[in-house]
C-alpha cells in the first residue's frame, strides 16, 4: 500500500488513523476540510487538486471527479493493459480510500432545512469514489466506518490488508450507498408539488413518500419461523431508538425464536405504555396480553397479572417496567410458571443468580431512561401479497378530558381509573377485544374473535376458569358495540361500567341499554383495532 485518499464528513479518529498510515510510509491525499485538519495536525498531506491539476470547482461540487482519481481507484493491478494505461497518462494507483458522505439525514432532519440546503447535502463525488473502489475491492481497501480503522491498521502493520477484509469492506460500501440514495429518494419523493419553485423555502412533505426505501441489517438467522417448516431471520434498523425491543441485551438463555421476538415486542410495547411512576407487569401469549396489572411493586404487579389467566401464562412472555428482582423470581418459582422470555429495564445480580439454572429462559435487558425511551417506531409496516402497508403507530392514549360520559349514571373515580386501565390494555389485544378489569388488573381478556359477542363471552369464561369474580368490573371494548347484545353479555357477567369508542349507527340503542341495565358508559371517540 503506497497511497491513501481520505475525505470524510465524520472525522472521528481520522487524525490518529492518518498518522498511523503516514508512519507506515503511506502517502496521504485529501480534500477540503479533511486536508486542512490533517495538515493542522502536522501531517504531510497532498491536496487532490495537486494530483488532478484542477482546483476544487463549483463550490466544491467538483473536486474528485477526475480520471487521475478514478483511474487510480479502478485500475486492476493484475491486468497489464490497465497498468500500461496508467503509466501512459501518469496516473498513480490509490490503494486505500477512506470516505464517508455528506450528512444528508442530519441536514434534512433540521426543521429549517430548505430544499436548497437538502440538495447541497447530496454527495456526488463521494459515492462515485466509493463505488469505484468497492468495484475494485481486490486491489483497493475502502473504508466508510471509523469502527473499521483498527482492523485495517492492524492488518496493514502485519503486512497487508487481507483479501476477506477488503471484500467485507466493499460489501459495506454498497449497503451504505444504497441507504444513502434511499434517504435522498425518500426525502425528494415526499415533497409536495410545487416544492421545486421555492428552493429557498422549507418544503412541505407528504407523510408517505411516493417511493419508500427501507434498509435493515440482518443480526441473526433464526432456527425457524412461526413453524418449523418456515425459515426466518431477524433484521435491525440502522438506528434503534432508546427503549425499543431491538435494543435488547440478552443476558442468558437460548437464542430468541421468531415467535419469541414477535411476542416480546407485544409485551414490551404494552408495559411501556404505563406510567413509569407505577410498577406494571404484562404477560403475553401468542401476541395477546393474557394478564396485565399495575401495583406498588414489581412483584405485586406480577402476582396480580398472573391471576388473570395462569393457564395461558404458562410458556408466556413476561415484561416489567421495573427491575426484575429476587422477589419477582421467588414469586415465579413459587407459582411454578414456565417463562419463555423475561424483559425488564434491568435485572438485579441476585435475580440473575437465582435464574442461572433456567438455561432455556431468555433474559433481556432494555433500559428505560428518559421520555425518549418510551417512544414507538415511527411507522408500522405489514407485508401483503406483492406490497406493503405503511401506517403511523397507534400511539394515542386518551386522557380523562377527552372522555364523554353518555349514560345517566356517572362512573366513580375508582371506576374511571379502571376504565382507563382497561382501555390501555385493549389497545394491545387483537381485535375484536373485550377486556374486564378491576383494581388495576385484568380479570378476563377476550381476543381475536370474529364476533364481539364471542370475545365478550370468552373473556367471561377466562375469568371464571381463573376463579375471578367480574361483579362490579370495568370493561373496555376496542371498537363500538354495533348492537346491544355484546353489552348485555358483559353486564350479565358482572360489568358495572364500560368504555368504548362510540360511533355506531345504533349508539342510541346501546346507550339506552346501558341506562336500562343501570351501568355507566364512557365514549372515547377513538378505536384501537389491532390485526
Amino acid at each position: 500500500m503506497t497511497t491513501a485518499l481520505l475525505s470524510v464528513s465524520d472525522k472521528t479518529g481520522i487524525v490518529d488513523f492518518a498518522r498511523a498510515l503516514a508512519d507506515a510510509g503511506v502517502r496521504l491525499l485529501s480534500t477540503g476540510g479533511t486536508a486542512r485538519l490533517l495538515a493542522d495536525a502536522g501531517l504531510a498531506v497532498t491536496e487532490v487538486a495537486e494530483v488532478t491539476g484542477f482546483p476544487e470547482m463549483l463550490d466544491g461540487r467538483v473536486k474528485t471527479l477526475h480520471p487521475r482519481i478514478h483511474g487510480g481507484l479502478l485500475a486492476r493491478r493484475d491486468l497489464p493493459e490497465h497498468m500500461a494505461a496508467l503509466a501512459a497518462h501518469g496516473i498513480e494507483t490509490i490503494d486505500l480510500l477512506v470516505v464517508n458522505l455528506y450528512p444528508f439525514a442530519l441536514a434534512t432532519a433540521r426543521p429549517d432545512c430548505t430544499l436548497e440546503d437538502a440538495i447541497e447535502n447530496i454527495d456526488i463525488g463521494g459515492p462515485a469514489m466509493l463505488r469505484a473502489a468497492a468495484k475494485n475491492w481486490a486491489d483497493v481497501a475502502v473504508v466508510i466506518d471509523p469502527a473499521d480503522y483498527p482492523r485495517v491498521l492492524a492488518e496493514l502493520q502485519a503486512g497487508a490488508v487481507r483479501r476477506d477484509t477488503k471484500f467485507m469492506l466493499a460489501k459495506k460500501v454498497y449497503a451504505h450507498t444504497a441507504a444513502y440514495d434511499g434517504m435522498i429518494s425518500n426525502y425528494l419523493s415526499a415533497l409536495q408539488p410545487g416544492a421545486e419553485e421555492q428552493v429557498a423555502a422549507v418544503p412541505a412533505r407528504e407523510a408517505y413518500p411516493a417511493v419508500y426505501t427501507l434498509q435493515v441489517s440482518k443480526t441473526q438467522d433464526l432456527r425457524y419461523g412461526e413453524n418449523p417448516h418456515q425459515s426466518a431471520a431477524f433484521y435491525r434498523e440502522p438506528v434503534v431508538a432508546p427503549g425499543l425491543l431491538a435494543g435488547w441485551t440478552q443476558l442468558q438463555g437460548k437464542a430468541l425464536s421468531y415467535n419469541n421476538i414477535a411476542d416480546a415486542d407485544a409485551a414490551w410495547e404494552c408495559v411501556k405504555s404505563f406510567d413509569p411512576a407505577v410498577a406494571a407487569c404484562v404477560i403475553v401469549k401468542h401476541a395477546n396480553p393474557c394478564g396485565v396489572a399495575v401495583g406498588a411493586s414489581a412483584v405485586g404487579a406480577y402476582l396480580s397479572a398472573l391471576k388473570t389467566d395462569p393457564t395461558s401464562a404458562y410458556g408466556g412472555i413476561l415484561a416489567l417496567n421495573r427491575p426484575l428482582d429476587a422477589e419477582v423470581v421467588a414469586a415465579i418459582n413459587a407459582a411454578r410458571q414456565f417463562v419463555e422470555v423475561a424483559i425488564a429495564p434491568s435485572i438485579t445480580p441476585q435475580a440473575r443468580e437465582m435464574l442461572a439454572s433456567k438455561q432455556n429462559l431468555r433474559l433481556l435487558e432494555i433500559p428505560l431512561e428518559g421520555p425518549l425511551s418510551r417512544t414507538m417506531n415511527a411507522l408500522d409496516i405489514k407485508r401483503v401479497g406483492g406490497g406493503l402497508l405503511l401506517q403511523s403507530q397507534d400511539a394515542k392514549n386518551v386522557v380523562p378530558a377527552e372522555l364523554r360520559v353518555v349514560t345517566k349514571l356517572q362512573p366513580t373515580a375508582a371506576q374511571m381509573a379502571d376504565l382507563l386501565f382497561a382501555w390501555k390494555v385493549a389497545k394491545f389485544v387483537k381485535s375484536n377485544a373485550i377486556v374486564f378489569c378491576g383494581g388495576g388488573a385484568t380479570l378476563g381478556v377476550g381476543a381475536g374473535q370474529m364476533s364481539r359477542v364471542d370475545s365478550a363471552r370468552m373473556a367471561a369464561i377466562k375469568a371464571a376458569n381463573a376463579g375471578l369474580t367480574l361483579a362490579g368490573s370495568s370493561v373496555a371494548s376496542d371498537a363500538f358495540f354495533p348492537f346491544r347484545d355484546g353489552l348485555d353479555v358483559v353486564i350479565d357477567a358482572g360489568a358495572a361500567c364500560v368504555i368504548q369508542p362510540g360511533g355506531s349507527l345504533r349508539d342510541d340503542e346501546v346507550i339506552a341499554a346501558a341506562d336500562e341495565r343501570g351501568i355507566a358508559m364512557v365514549f372515547t371517540g377513538i378505536r384501537h383495532f389491532r390485526h
